[in-house]
């Protein structure tokens, strides 16, 4: 036992310190319970107001073109599978070639630009060559650059060598995406390990076999993640295929919607065939994230952990 324990009171003011740091103060609780709910409060806010819209265009697709006008925005309505029958009827099935028009853009341009991007930042993840600073840099610079600025000198590029006006037009320029390269960048840099490669070097193998065969699949978490996001991203692009294409037989879902709601103007009747088009549009999208989630949020764990 030691002096400090048998001097008279030592320990009881001892204890009653360590009381004192284990019972949080009212006013430090309080204002914990309030730092805890005011991100829940925002990130509410913030759900309320993105997924009302979502919840107005389904409600009001279920809606007959007397009941959408005529009653209130967020009650049912009775029409709804009259409104399927003549959204896929009209003009001879003029949506569901849409639909399929957004699917050829957004499936294989997701994809291309997905290989694309994934050789790139790879190339500029793990080889060192003269520039490649310049270059990382240049593609943080497209970055920052809105896609919508460049629609008109693409427009005038593919122009000028006869390629502009088909779904070739609306292909080649969403292959290159810098975002996307970004990330594969970043994603390369974590998740391949230089020893393996190495190790792959002095066994005899080549380059593109080291690729193929040891660097593609550790990337697919990442390479999901940059497919998901260009596959969003091309499918709900509206300028550029508006630009680039003149046949309305090659126009994805966001021109073709846009041109039902022009002549809405005319026939209120087309204003439920592109409510309930817009609402059919929302479908894929949401299966496509419910089915890869599992392997993007391995990416964001991944990224996480080696990052």
């Amino acid at each position: 036992m030691t002096a400090l324990d048998t001097r008279p009171g030592a320990g009881s003011r001892r204890g009653g310190a360590d009381r004192d740091r284990r019972t949080p103060r009212p006013g430090a609780a309080r204002a914990s319970r309030v730092g805890k709910l005011l991100p829940t409060i925002v990130l509410l806010i913030g759900a309320f107001y993105c997924l009302v819209p979502v919840g107005w265009v389904f409600i009001a697709s279920s809606k007959s073109p007397g009941e959408l006008f005529t009653s209130f925005s967020f009650a049912p309505g009775t029409g709804l599978l009259g409104n399927l029958g003549d959204l896929f009827a009209y003009e001879g099935g003029q949506y569901g070639l849409w639909a399929a028009n957004s699917l050829l853009y957004a499936g294989v341009g997701g994809v291309l630009s997905t290989l694309v991007s994934t050789m790139a930042g790879y190339a500029l993840a793990k080889f060192a060559f003269r520039g490649r600073n310049l270059i990382f840099f240049m593609i943080l610079a497209g970055v920052l650059i809105p896609g919508i600025t460049l629609a008109i000198p693409q427009y005038i590029l593919l122009s000028e060598i006869g390629l502009a006006g088909g779904p070739i037009s609306v292909l080649l320029p969403i292959i290159i995406s810098p975002f996307g390269i970004y990330l594969s960048r970043v994603f390369a840099q974590s998740a391949v390990p230089q020893e393996i490669l190495e190790a792959s070097r002095i066994d005899g193998a080549g380059e593109w076999r080291i690729f193929r065969h040891i660097v593609l699949p550790i990337m697919v978490p990442g390479m999901v993640t940059v497919f998901l996001l260009q596959f969003v991203g091309i499918w709900n692009n509206f300028l550029l295929p508006f630009v680039m294409l003149s046949d309305q037989a090659d126009y994805p879902l966001t021109v073709g919607l846009y041109t039902l709601l022009s002549k809405g103007s005319g026939a209120p009747a087309l204003y439920s065939l592109a409510i309930t088009g817009a609402a059919v549009s929302i479908i894929p999208l949401t299966l496509l994230v419910l089915f890869l989630q599992r392997f993007w949020r391995l990416d964001l764990i991944s990224g996480g952990l080696k990052g």
